[in-house]
């Protein structure tokens, strides 16, 4: 594989701008170890972990590859606070942040010489990362799975880009090569992927997640959770029929959780594709076949360099 040098693979010391997505319950170490020994930054995701389920994760991971490797924190996590110390404690180079300001840790981690890239999901929190120390930002998209803003990655990245100076790392909607390279034409040094290392062969994740991916087609993406103000981005099943139905009759929010405690573990380890959450960003209609991490960055960055080039 050719170098693909930008300042985000100078700034976390790895061989290509291919990151993987912090997801909850799939990213864990088997795959952040293999996204890491293919030349791209593996991450954990502590999502509401303990922090003890955190540390031996890390530690697991370096038996692995001695590559670098990220953890993404989850700052609503009831455990924040412990993981953020873990993360001190053990050295990990570089932490990516979701669902909220990470400022509170910022002097902490920097002190330890961890690289911090908060997720931010519009210009003003960009800035506001930027000035609060952040290294680089994940500027997220709307087409990404999971918790979702508003802007779509076409119109937020280059308006991010246009407003800070530190890198940005594109995500959301980009699943090959193809998007790759478009993410960098809108000025991005890097591009994060969430779904397409969700159906990895070393993605722990049950085998009827990955075919409800590979199955997908361009329409099968549902949001719930829009009326309440935390629209959640999955496959559409059962579970977001019944959920959007009473949305629409104007259920309550505490009536709503009710139909998807647990739901995500439920499809991610039990492979509840039914009533459990899959989810997936908008290109799940583009995934097609399962494939190891090595062969997944190393055919991202081989089709993004020659379009690139122009060849």
């Amino acid at each position: 594989m050719s170098q693909f040098k930008t300042r985000i693979t100078d700034l976390l010391q790895i061989e290509v701008p291919v990151i993987q997505g912090g997801m909850a319950w799939v990213a864990e170490h088997h795959l952040a170890a293999a996204v890491s020994a293919a030349g791209g930054l593996g991450i954990i995701g502590a999502a509401n972990a303990p922090a003890d389920w955190v540390r031996d994760e890390i530690r697991k991971a370096r038996e692995l590859t001695d590559k670098p490797i990220g953890v993404n924190v989850m700052l609503l996590s009831p455990y924040a606070d412990e993981v953020a110390q873990v993360l001190v404690d053990e050295k990990v180079p570089v932490i990516t942040t979701g669902a909220g300001n990470p400022g509170k840790y910022m002097e902490m981690w920097k002190a330890a010489g961890a690289k911090v890239i908060p997720v931010v999901a519009s210009v003003a929190l960009a800035r506001m990362m930027e000035r609060g120390g952040a290294d680089a930002v994940i500027a997220e998209g709307t087409e990404s799975g999971g918790h979702i803003g508003a802007a779509t990655t076409m119109t937020l990245v280059p308006q991010v880009v246009d407003a800070v100076t530190v890198p940005v790392i594109a995500a959301g909607g980009i699943g090959d090569g193809r998007g790759m390279a478009a993410a960098f034409m809108l000025g991005a040094e890097a591009v994060q992927l969430g779904t397409r290392f969700v159906v990895a062969e070393e993605s722990i994740c049950h085998p009827n997640y990955k075919e409800r991916i590979i199955k997908a087609k361009d329409i099968d993406s549902a949001v719930t959770g829009r009326s309440h103000g935390h629209p959640i981005r999955q496959l559409r099943n059962q579970m977001t029929k019944e959920y959007i139905q009473k949305e629409q009759e104007g259920v309550p929010f505490e009536e709503l959780e009710l139909l998807t405690v647990g739901s995500l573990r439920n499809a991610v380890m039990e492979g509840d594709v039914k009533h459990g959450t899959v989810m997936a960003g908008q290109i799940a209609g583009m995934i097609k076949k399962e494939q190891t991490c090595q062969e997944i960055v190393e055919e991202i960055v081989k089709e993004a360099q020659a379009l690139m080039r122009g060849v």
